[in-house]
C-alpha cells in the first residue's frame, strides 16, 4: 500500500505502517496538549492508542495465521487509523474454513480481554467504569474495555466486519455463495441505514461509520460475484481476439494513429513473433510530451509486462491484474500472441455472464 512504512516480519508476514495512523497518533497528541490536559495526560492517550492498536495487530494475525492453516497466505498486514488490513490471497473456499478464519480475529480480542480482566481482578486493580477514559484509569482497564469493543463492533453482521463474513459463511451451508454473499450485504447496507439515522440524531462519527458499512457492504458483494462469474473460466472465453499491435521500429506517431482509428489504448510490441513489450496509453502521452512523434516505440514501451496463457483460470489472472499495474495483459497460446485481456473486458464479461445467469433462472 503506498505512503507506507515496514515495521518488520513476523510469522513470515510483513507489518506495515500507514503515513495516516502515523499523524493519527500526533492529533491524539495535540488534542491532549491544546485542550490543557497536560504532558502525562497526552502521554497517557498515546500510549493507550498504541497498545489499542498493538491489539488490532494482533487481531489480523488471528486472521492471517488461521488461514496459514488451510493453505492461504497472507500478503502483509498494514495499520491504518480505522484499523487493520490484511491481505489474504483469497478466502477459504469452504464456508466452514472461512468462518474459522473470520472469527479468529475476534477470538484474539476476547482472549486479550479476559487475560487481562484475570490479572486486573487478582490484583485488584478493576475501577469503576465511570472513571475509565481515554486518559483516565489504569492503562491495562481501558485496552482491556477497548478489546471488548472491538469484538461487538467486529461482530456486527455487516461487511466489511467480521461478523458480514460470518454471516455469509454460515449462510452458504444452507445456500449457494453468491446467494449468500448478496444476502449477507444487503443484512449489512441495513445496518448502515440504521447507523446513519442514528448518526443524524446522535454522532457525526455513527453517519461516517454508516458509509463505511454501506460501500464496503456493496464492494464485497461484488467482488465476490465477479470471482463467481470468472471461476472455472478459461481467459480464452474473455480476451479480445480483434486487436492492433505496433512493431519496435514504428514510431509514436504510428501509435496515435491506431488509437485515433480504434478502441484499443494499449498496445503489445512485436519483434517477428515475439511479443517484447507493452507501449501504454499513459507511456505514449509521457514519451510523446517528451520526444515527440517521431519516437521510437521500442524506447518507449515497457519490458516489464505480464502475459498469461489463453488456458489459465480467468478467476486467478483476474486477481493479477488488480494487484498489478497493468491496464491490458498480453493472452499467449504456445508461445503465440492470441489476445489480450483488459480490465474493461473483464468487467463487460462480468455485466453479460449475471445477464445469462438470470435469464436462466427466470
Amino acid at each position: 500500500m503506498k505512503w507506507s512504512w515496514k515495521l518488520g516480519n513476523f510469522a513470515g508476514i510483513d507489518v506495515n505502517l500507514h503515513m495516516t495512523f502515523v499523524l493519527f497518533i500526533v492529533w491524539i497528541a495535540l488534542v491532549q496538549l491544546i485542550g490543557g490536559h497536560g504532558f502525562e495526560a497526552m502521554l497517557s492517550g498515546v500510549a493507550f492508542m498504541l497498545a489499542l492498536f498493538a491489539s488490532v495487530v494482533l487481531h489480523e494475525f488471528g486472521h492471517a495465521l488461521t488461514a496459514r492453516k488451510y493453505g492461504i497466505r497472507t500478503r502483509d498486514i498494514t495499520l491504518l487509523p480505522i484499523g487493520g488490513i490484511s491481505r489474504l490471497e483469497r478466502m477459504p473456499d469452504q464456508p466452514k474454513q472461512e468462518l474459522a478464519v473470520t472469527l479468529a480475529g475476534p477470538a484474539v480480542n476476547i482472549g486479550i480481554a479476559g487475560a487481562l480482566f484475570s490479572f486486573l481482578y487478582m490484583t485488584g486493580g478493576l475501577l469503576p467504569l465511570d472513571r475509565i477514559g481515554l486518559t483516565r484509569g489504569l492503562l491495562l482497564e481501558r485496552v482491556m474495555l477497548a478489546n471488548v469493543s472491538l469484538v461487538f463492533f467486529n461482530l456486527l453482521p455487516a461487511f466489511p466486519m467480521d461478523g458480514g463474513r460470518a454471516l455469509r459463511a454460515l449462510l452458504a451451508l444452507k445456500m449457494n455463495y453468491g446467494r449468500a454473499t448478496q444476502v449477507a450485504a444487503a443484512v449489512g447496507q441495513g445496518f448502515a441505514v440504521v447507523f446513519g439515522l442514528l448518526g443524524l440524531l446522535f454522532s457525526p462519527l455513527l453517519v461516517l461509520i454508516a458509509v463505511f458499512v454501506w460501500f464496503g457492504a456493496s464492494e464485497e458483494a461484488s467482488a465476490t460475484l465477479m470471482k463467481l462469474a470468472f471461476s472455472n473460466t478459461p481467459v480464452s472465453k474473455a480476451m479480445l481476439t480483434d486487436f492492433q499491435v505496433l512493431r519496435e521500429q514504428d514510431t509514436l506517431a504510428r501509435a496515435v494513429e491506431l488509437i485515433l482509428k480504434g478502441f484499443q489504448h494499449d498496445f503489445p510490441v512485436m519483434e517477428g513473433d515475439r511479443v517484447t513489450g507493452l507501449l501504454s496509453r499513459t507511456d505514449l502521452i509521457a514519451a510523446l510530451a517528451r520526444n515527440g512523434r517521431d519516437y521510437r516505440v521500442v524506447d518507449a514501451m515497457r519490458r516489464d509486462f505480464q502475459s498469461v496463457d489463453s488456458s489459465e483460470p480467468l478467476e486467478a489472472v483476474f486477481m493479477r491484474l488488480g494487484r498489478s499495474r497493468d491496464y491490458t495483459i498480453p493472452v499467449t497460446h504456445s508461445g503465440q500472441l492470441v489476445g489480450l485481456l483488459t480490465s474493461d473486458n473483464l468487467v463487460e464479461f462480468f455485466i453479460f455472464h449475471g445477464a445469462l445467469e438470470q435469464s436462466r433462472a427466470a
